[in-house]
């Protein structure tokens, strides 16, 4: 008579391969490493303890903008000042900027000054932008009024101010290159306004460097995997949602509609199945042509929001366009 097939449950081969229908394991099996489970369970009660600490004081919106040089997260309505709204971070100098984009050079874009706006500045097309601090001190100006004036408070500024501002010190400076926001963040277009220059020129403004540097600098910042990374985290809060209805509930939902197609129309099934595969993959690459902008306009861009066509930025479009 032919033996059970499969495994002998309780029972284990000898050395020669040949299997002792007699040799039961009938000792008590229990967990031996005790250290290990101390050590594991004090892992998860950390873990758990450090969760809460990231859950209740932590910010996710640092996981989208970025840092003025004070240290405010741009559009924390707590910050001092209010920075509601207040979303773009934009670099007042432009050659701190082109400082941190040498190859040699020790200083980093994290040092240039910035601060949050709540647009990204453009040059003049007959005179000379400015985009001065925020207001403090003897600068007796709202923020509102700041915003609402564009930034520019240079009339007001003393000599002193005025002489230091045109040194790239502040607490004004100098509105030259064009700036779009990419993921919010104002990024420089190398690409200097010849009006705005001669009129900084004329007022004995520094030499301001004029190089491809300024815009591969933030653009390298901008791109980098840290960044990619905190915008790949920062999508998943945000579409929480949508990936708990399209990952979990509606695939269920699909999975029994489709057992019943089986069960009641076998025989149709297959031209079914080809027909709705074909239609998604149209889908697909139709949806892929219109991202790709040979379709409409809908071109994926790393540029938010309405912005001038004339200005274009290539980045690695790793979060979700609003």
């Amino acid at each position: 008579m032919r033996g059970p097939l499969g495994a002998v449950v309780g029972r284990y081969p000898s050395s020669d391969g040949s299997t002792h229908l007699g040799g039961i394991i009938r000792h008590n099996r229990k967990c031996r490493d005790v250290s290990f489970l101390v050590i594991f369970v004090a892992f998860l009660v950390a873990m758990i303890v450090n969760s809460s600490f990231g859950f209740n004081q932590g910010n996710p919106l640092r996981l989208t903008y970025g840092l003025d040089y004070k240290g405010n997260l741009c559009g924390d309505k707590h910050a001092h000042p209010n920075l509601r709204e207040l979303e773009l971070r934009y670099w007042l100098n432009p050659n701190q900027v082109y400082q941190s984009g040498l190859k040699d050079s020790q200083y980093r874009l994290t040092n240039a000054r910035s601060i949050c706006l709540l647009d990204c500045p453009i040059p003049s097309e007959d005179g000379l932008n400015w985009v001065c601090d925020y207001p403090e001190g003897d600068i007796r100006l709202s923020v509102d009024d700041w915003i609402d004036r564009n930034y520019d408070y240079f009339e007001f500024l003393t000599p002193e101010m005025r002489n230091s501002s045109l040194q790239l010190q502040g607490p004004c400076y100098p509105v030259i290159f064009p700036s779009v926001n990419v993921y919010w963040s104002c990024q420089f277009i190398a690409r200097a306004s010849n009006m705005s220059l001669r009129h900084w020129q004329q007022m004995g403004g520094v030499k301001i460097n004029e190089d491809i540097v300024i815009d591969k600098a933030i653009h390298r910042s901008i791109n980098s995997r840290s960044s990619v990374l905190k915008r790949y985290m920062a999508d998943i809060g945000k579409a929480w949602p949508v990936l708990i209805v399209c990952g979990g509930l509606l695939p269920l939902f699909l999975s029994v509609i489709w057992l019943l197609l089986i069960r009641h129309f076998v025989a149709a099934m297959p031209w079914i199945t080809v027909a709705l595969f074909n239609a998604l993959i149209i889908s697909v690459t139709l949806f892929y042509y219109l991202k790709a902008g040979w379709i409409g306009n809908d071109a994926v861009s790393p540029i938010i929001g309405k912005h001038d066509p004339y200005y274009n930025v290539h980045g690695r479009v790793g979060s979700i366009i609003y």
